[in-house]
């Protein structure tokens, strides 16, 4: 069915001249030209008022396109519509409401929304939409989305993956603690979009595997947690390898002062958008402070764990998640740690047994703050109460996700208390405070605690079946093209198109 467009999709450039949509895809594949005016040197206007602790966003130049109120408003391949419908997704959220308009007119995006607020499909449909129809050649892909950590690319990739097959667009994911020769290869035969860590995609390219030079379409999601971690200088470089005049999205739940340098350099004129101003205030989460004497704090965060259903504890080193969770073990809760001294196929296991409920408690640090999506998961507790208030909104914000409810709580030392007054004010949250032990009826009826069963359990990975041999079989048998594709962390569609 031929679409109708209800817009002018030649979005204006920062010097006010149209966008002549070059490039062979009815979609726009062709990022506008961009200006080598001021916008690119952050000469556009600056609001009076900025949250406190983040910088003023920019004021929009050229005029944004109106949002819309649903996904059939919008100017769409067919197949990618169809899709929406087939995963039940119906009516867009507001962040890709507002901004999907105006990214696949082609227009450069700073979007800021809550984790959990659809952000993911708000860059990845626009990204897809406009790749459609072209064919990448080996080592140089035509999309690109950087994020700052492996679990979060591999939710980004699943995310995206039935997308990209229904355009028939190749995805791969590139991060470390993978085969690095199984990436090359990937990229070696062709991949449309890359979902990447900084790092990882920076060894690619110094080997030869990978150049960015065809990149036409740039994403940065959870920009400002990649500038915490000290990728600011490698996200940079591979921002000026991409092609100049391509098309630039960032996307964050948090933008402060530290992604301000790629807002003024990379961004020209960009549509700005951000939901929920607080950056972190969910109207159906809960947020419960628990004063516990010291003694007494562990005894409680055991009989959270016994709960039932699942969540997350959060400590803040590895050698302290590695304790609770042996613990937990011990006293009959199906716990697993997760951490940054897990190996990665170890990472994606245990998250794949939280996932199905084989694991009912996952310990972790802040590796899993970020990047992590589990349904009906409606408890966060940090155990050890983060230094940072981005860090306790991306926490919390592993719950309470897409319009579902649920709570974070933090166990407070009597010598922690005025630090968590100073961070619930910097987050924006006003919490309910308690006065708990172990036992009580108010840890019970605020976390569904209970006394643990005492009997140890013992978590097995679950051992897929071998496949049989016959009688003819010679030497070690390489893994089917899937089992590889796996390994690689890879999606791939439309090899044969």
């Amino acid at each position: 069915m031929n679409r109708t467009r209800t817009h002018d999709r030649s979005a204006r450039s920062s010097n006010g001249t149209a966008d002549t949509g070059r490039g062979g895809s009815r979609y726009g594949s062709q990022a506008p030209r961009r200006s080598a005016g001021p916008a690119r040197s952050g000469g556009y206007g600056r609001r009076a008022a900025a949250v406190q602790g983040e910088f003023a966003l920019p004021t929009t130049i050229t005029p944004a396109l109106p949002a819309v109120d649903g996904f059939a408003d919008l100017e769409m391949p067919e197949q990618l519509l169809a899709e929406l419908g087939r995963q039940g997704v119906t009516v867009p959220f507001p962040i890709q409401g507002a901004t999907l308009p105006n990214s696949l007119a082609g227009r450069d995006v700073l979007g800021r929304g809550r984790t959990g607020s659809g952000k993911t499909l708000a860059f990845g449909l626009a990204l897809l939409a406009r790749t459609a129809g072209q064919r990448a050649e080996p080592r140089q892909p035509l999309g690109l989305i950087l994020v700052p950590t492996r679990e979060l690319a591999q939710q980004v990739t699943d995310a995206l993956t039935p997308y990209a097959r229904s355009v028939r667009l190749r995805l791969v994911t590139v991060v470390g603690g993978m085969s690095i020769g199984r990436q090359a290869g990937a990229l070696r035969g062709g991949a449309e979009v890359v979902v990447a860590t900084p790092g990882r995609l920076k060894d690619l390219i110094e080997r030869g595997d990978c150049r960015l030079n065809q990149v036409g379409i740039t994403v940065l999601d959870e920009a400002d947690q990649m500038a915490d971690m000290g990728f600011m200088p490698q996200v940079t470089a591979l921002l000026d390898q991409v092609r100049p005049e391509g098309q630039r999205m960032l996307f964050s739940a948090t933008l402060d002062r530290n992604v301000d340098l790629l807002v003024r350099r990379y961004l020209t004129d960009p549509v700005v958008h951000s939901v929920d101003p607080s950056a972190g205030a969910v109207t159906t989460m809960e947020h419960h402070v628990l004063h516990v004497h010291g003694a007494d704090k562990n005894t409680a965060a055991t009989e959270i764990a016994a709960r039932d259903g699942r969540v997350i504890m959060f400590l803040d080193t590895k050698h302290a998640v590695d304790r609770l969770t042996q613990h937990l073990l011990d006293s009959g809760v199906r716990a697993a740690a997760l951490h940054g001294g897990k190996s990665q196929p170890q990472r994606t296991r245990t998250l794949a047994q939280f996932k199905t409920g084989h694991v009912s408690v996952l310990v972790a640090t802040n590796v899993a703050a970020r990047g992590i999506h589990v349904d009906n998961l409606d408890l966060v507790v940090n155990v050890d109460p983060p230094t940072d208030h981005k860090d306790y909104l991306h926490r919390g914000g592993r719950t309470a996700r897409a319009g579902e409810s649920g709570s974070v709580v933090t166990l407070v030392t009597p010598n922690q208390r005025r630090d968590i007054v100073r961070l619930m004010s910097d987050a924006g949250i006003r919490p309910q405070t308690t006065r708990i032990h172990s036992g009580d009826e108010a840890l019970s009826r605020i976390t569904g605690a209970q006394a643990p069963s005492g009997i140890p359990v013992v978590i097995t990975a679950p051992v897929a079946e071998r496949p049989k041999r016959n009688a003819s079989s010679r030497g070690r048998r390489r893994p089917a093209p899937a089992a590889r594709r796996a390994a690689v962390g890879e999606s791939r569609f439309g090899a044969a198109a």
